[in-house]
């Protein structure tokens, strides 16, 4: 049977043949928390299909079934946190491989590429993926591109199948982080990627209440390379918190499309404002990604990034808004405006940041569920308060 993503996030299982597993659990409609570390085997040589968790757990095997389903792959990992998750992607990498990353990408995947995969011996050149030629800068050492799209925190979007075109050609792997679009919104694998990552943290499980990580792959090398790698590294999903993503999932259909709605409202106003220089959100006509989004996504996402007038003001926004709360993340039913120089990118060297266009008077804003009339009053209250 085949059923619209809306569906697809409550009934992954009725789009298959029905198993010993749908019809098991004594009919709970919300998939049980396996809270077990081990199991026992019926008899020498046989075994349940599982037998500890650290290899695999029935309630994050479900999770995992869930978003490969969401995103079209062939398999997925459910990590304990999104960075656990590209931790474990760079794992697939030796001594002496290159790979090209964008140069806008989340401060702690750069943290993790500058501190880490460098000290293991991995090379990497930043590019701006939406905008620059990968082609000149592909070695006989390059093994993968990995992007944002859009980017954090300023919005760049890129166009995947055309990233996808070069790395087939040159026999490239494609990596793409999907946490700030979900899979609702946007499905890199279908455009041409070979891995998609997300921060479950964020849309995925969608309160603010736990953290995760997930990568998915329609790769059949990388499907049995990560198979290996999460149960070495022992970095899986803990069962309740697989069962939060779950729960999480089954409204990330009017999540999305509620904070979708909000963040559009909210980006408008925020032109009409004489403090504010600059709105970069790519669901305006505007913006020089809108076309690609129209492209190649069925939305423009509930994350905007805005430049004030002065550093005082973007400073006197932060300390004076009421009802957005001021905190690091994104993706959940509560809005939260972020300072990227000082939280999300606050170990990116300056001149990188600069650079990308991340300067003191930058704030990124993660719009939401709540009234846009009651999130655009806070906002002028915060932005007069100078």
């Amino acid at each position: 049977m085949s059923l619209a993503i809306e569906t697809k996030c409550l009934h992954t299982e009725v789009a298959e043949e029905p198993d010993e597993t749908h019809c098991s659990h004594y009919g709970s409609v919300s998939f049980p928390i396996y809270q077990t570390a081990t199991y026992a085997h019926p008899a020498v040589g046989q075994s349940t299909g599982f037998d500890y968790s650290r290899l695999q757990n029935p309630t994050r095997a479900q999770v995992e079934k869930v978003v490969c389903a969401l995103e079209g792959g062939i398999d997925a990992f459910a990590l304990s946190s999104g960075m656990a998750a590209v931790s474990l992607l760079m794992e697939m990498f030796s001594p002496g491989d290159h790979i090209i990353a964008d140069s806008d990408l989340y401060g702690g995947s750069i943290r993790l590429f500058d501190n880490v995969s460098r000290k293991n011996g991995i090379t990497f050149t930043r590019v701006n993926t939406a905008t620059d030629d990968i082609a000149p800068l592909i070695r006989p050492e390059t093994k993968a591109v990995y992007l944002e799209t859009p980017t954090n925190p300023m919005m760049n979007v890129t166009d995947i199948a055309k990233i996808a075109s070069q790395t087939k050609k040159h026999g490239l792997l494609l990596i793409v982080d999907n946490t700030f679009m979900s899979p609702y919104f946007q499905n890199p694998l279908l455009l041409g990627a070979d891995i998609v990552v997300h921060s479950g943290t964020k849309y995925l499980a969608g309160h603010n209440d736990t953290l995760a990580g997930f990568i998915v792959t329609n790769n059949e090398s990388v499907h049995e390379k990560l198979r290996f790698l999460i149960k070495t590294t022992g970095a899986g999903l803990s069962p309740f918190d697989s069962w939060l993503v779950l729960r999480g999932i089954k409204t990330l259909a009017v999540r999305m499309e509620r904070a979708q709605e909000n963040a559009h409202k909210i980006a408008e106003w925020l032109k009409t404002q004489k403090s504010v220089k600059k709105v970069l959100y790519p669901g305006l006509p505007e913006h020089p990604g809108y076309g690609t989004m129209k492209k190649q996504s069925r939305g423009f996402g509930a994350v905007l990034t805005f430049q004030t007038d002065t550093v005082e003001r973007a400073l006197g926004l932060l300390n004076n808004v009421k009802l957005i709360q001021y905190a690091e993340s994104l993706g959940g039913v509560e809005s939260l405006i972020t300072y990227p120089v000082t939280q999300t990118h606050a170990d990116v060297p300056e001149e990188i940041r600069l650079k990308n266009g991340i300067t003191p008077s930058i704030l990124r804003l993660s719009v939401g569920i709540e009234s846009a009339d009651d999130l655009i009053a806070d906002l002028e209250q915060a932005l007069g308060a100078l």
